[in-house]
């Protein structure tokens, strides 16, 4: 069992920047693909980005060059840095462990365990 807690969302203006953490418990957190979703209102939940346990990144073509993923297996942590945010990044944002997404990292699905979600909001 995998318990993940987010933080780092908050409010902040077009332009600007955040980074998202999200903590895991347990000592097998190096063997997961980290995965970070988010889910506007009204809207399903979409890809943002991923890592998997050798540290390969994938993203989703609207945060390509503005977010970053990276990974902590000592702390057991993963990371979103997003700059240049927009109002269209508003959302909450979900982090997710999966012992095996194989090549379908963008597939929520895949996923076994998920954060509680942590809100971002974007002003104009």
């Amino acid at each position: 069992q995998v318990q993940l807690v987010e933080s780092g969302g908050g409010l902040v203006q077009a332009g600007g920047s955040l980074r998202l953490s999200c903590a895991a418990s347990g000592r097998t957190f190096r063997r997961y693909a980290m995965g970070w979703f988010r889910q506007a209102p009204g809207k399903e939940r979409e890809f943002v980005a991923a890592i998997t346990s050798g540290g390969l990144t994938y993203y989703t073509d609207s945060v390509k060059g503005r977010f970053t993923i990276s990974r902590d297996n000592a702390k057991s942590t993963v990371y979103l840095q997003m700059h240049s945010l927009n109002p269209e990044d508003t959302a909450v944002y979900y982090c997710a462990a999966g012992d095996y997404v194989g090549g379908y990292y963008y597939a929520a699905h895949n996923y076994d365990y998920w954060g509680q979600g942590t809100q971002v909001t974007v002003s104009s």
